[in-house]
């Protein structure tokens, strides 16, 4: 049914993520099909890595971890913005498309009062893309 899952990664956050990753790894299992993790990141040094390059490697060996964790092929993509915060969900979209995936799974924060004025990356990537869209809460 589903050829390719997208998850997105915040190395930064793994453990707000291990429900969503355990969700991906089964729904990869079951359908038998790649799982790519994708992580969006400022070029300028950060509590994860010095730079993109280095970010990088770490999603790599965090996808190799996954992939020894649930037995799919894995990939790992690193998109770098000037503003992660802003440009999330668009990169997210992109992200989607450019490695043909079909099937989203990401966590989504817990709710809370800001979600009217500022909603979860989720709504926007579902509403945007014709990939199924599942939501994990942490």
């Amino acid at each position: 049914m589903y050829r390719k899952i997208l998850v997105p990664v915040d190395l930064a956050h793994v453990d707000a993520l291990k429900r969503a990753l355990t969700v991906a790894g089964d729904l990869g299992q079951h359908y038998e099909t790649e799982i790519c993790y994708v992580s969006v990141t400022h070029s300028s040094p950060g509590s994860v890595a010095h730079n993109p390059e280095e970010y990088e490697e770490k999603l790599e060996a965090f996808a190799q971890e996954q992939a020894q964790q649930h037995g799919r092929p894995v990939s790992a993509q690193v998109i770098v913005s000037s503003d992660p915060a802003v440009e999330l969900d668009d990169k997210l979209l992109q992200a989607v498309k450019d490695v043909g995936a079909d099937l989203v799974v990401m966590a989504t924060h817990l709710p809370r009062k800001l979600d009217a004025i500022m909603p979860a990356n989720g709504g926007k990537v579902a509403k945007e893309t014709d990939a199924s869209i599942f939501l994990v809460r942490p």
